[in-house]
């Protein structure tokens, strides 16, 4: 093959791929014609994001694709096929998510048929938890289905290094006097016997051995997730409900799990099966962030023992002078106070910006957290080590 023809086929995909992603009539400049799988794709794209005539009176397609996929079931339900046929399962999630934002598409997600030709992901769990109280009694079981399949896939990427990391962390925060030689804190140790240096002989005498306890099955640390479920917290509803359920199945760990807009749903008793959780959960509605506090703060009867994570992006429709009140409170009384603004992938959501300064203070700095780093961030709580907080401007 000569460098030429090299070069020829290099312009030629440039240009097939410019077409795809321009979509617009004539090629759009490209001179480029789509053919077969090309051109099926390209329809798949502009079912959904249509195409847009321009204001020159010549009918030139000008500017962005926009919506033009029709709403029917059936018309629908083949696009969905045909997305999943061309496209690997990262893309159709995105566009399945711009096929009900763009289009209103969220009324076809109560037929079953749907329902089973989705992808299903965290955003789609969302948006049927959004739908629940409409759910047909038809719809109500595929729902539940394509919810668990979703949750199950969660836990399975994320129980067993939470287990694992809050696991050390509940035995190294049991200190004992008397520990076994292998259970020594050295560096804890070592340090609570500086004193005790012996500069001629250059060594510390430790006085007081200070070692990483075992966990027993005796409860050790009482942990509270305070969840904000309104309609912009979906994706962190989701991941809070199954880490709420992998916390509640450590015998270590008693966990309570509070949801709440204006109105606060203790759903500790359904901590077995997050699915459960998930649909006692009611996306959408008002924010009063200082009642769900309050009725946190009343089920606390360890305070020294205890991790109160609250999850909200701190738009605050109750009242804002005792919310914080309550915090500086609870953190007085020896808790441990966290707020995440998210819980999920999404990166920094917008947020109440006056709100998050002032529980940073107070010594609760509000920051988003990905799923991934949960863990730690629950173990340094534990342990009351400072929060490893990610920089929020690399999160946007």
């Amino acid at each position: 093959m000569t460098r030429t023809t090299t070069s020829r086929d290099d312009e030629a995909e440039r240009l097939r791929r410019w077409r795809l992603a321009l979509g617009g009539g004539a090629a759009d400049g490209t001179g480029h014609e789509l053919r077969g799988r090309d051109a099926a794709m390209d329809g798949a794209l502009t079912a959904l994001y249509g195409r847009q005539k321009g204001t020159d009176g010549q009918g030139t397609d000008r500017g962005p694709r926009t919506a033009g996929l029709g709403a029917s079931a059936p018309a629908v339900a083949r696009w969905l096929g045909d997305i999943r046929t061309y496209f690997p399962s990262s893309v159709v999630q995105v566009m399945q998510r711009d096929a009900i934002d763009r289009l209103g598409l969220s009324a076809l997600l109560l037929e079953p048929e749907m329902l089973e030709a989705v992808e299903a992901d965290v955003h789609l769990v969302g948006t049927l938890l959004s739908l629940n109280r409409v759910l047909p009694e038809t719809t109500k079981e595929t729902a539940r289905a394509v919810v668990r399949k979703v949750v199950e896939q969660l836990e399975k990427k994320l129980a067993t290094r939470t287990r694992a990391t809050l696991g050390g962390a509940l035995d190294r925060s049991a200190r004992i006097s008397r520990p076994r030689h292998r259970d020594i804190d050295w560096d804890r140790t070592i340090r609570a016997n500086l004193k005790n240096y012996l500069p001629e002989h250059r060594t510390v005498v430790p006085e007081r051995l200070i070692g990483h306890g075992r966990a027993a099955q005796s409860v050790k640390k009482d942990v509270v997730l305070c969840i904000d479920q309104s309609g912009s917290m979906a994706a962190s509803v989701v991941y809070a409900s199954v880490f709420g359920a992998v916390l509640s199945s450590m015998r270590a760990l008693d966990t309570r799990l509070v949801v709440f807009d204006t109105a606060v749903v203790d759903l500790t008793d359904q901590l077995d099966d997050p699915v459960d959780v998930l649909f006692g959960t009611q996306l959408g509605g008002g924010t009063d962030i200082n009642r769900a506090l309050a009725y946190c703060q009343s089920r606390i009867t360890r305070p020294t023992e205890t991790v109160v994570v609250l999850i909200s992006d701190l738009y605050e429709g109750g009242i804002r002078d005792e919310m914080l009140k309550r915090v500086a409170a609870m953190k007085a009384s020896g808790v441990q106070f966290v707020t995440l603004l998210a819980l999920s992938d999404e990166g920094a959501p917008a947020y109440d910006r006056d709100h998050a300064a002032a529980l940073a203070a107070l010594g609760a700095p509000a920051f988003a957290c990905t799923p991934d780093l949960f863990p730690d961030v629950m173990a340094a709580a534990l342990e009351k080590r400072p929060l490893p907080i990610p920089d929020m401007a690399e999160q946007r």
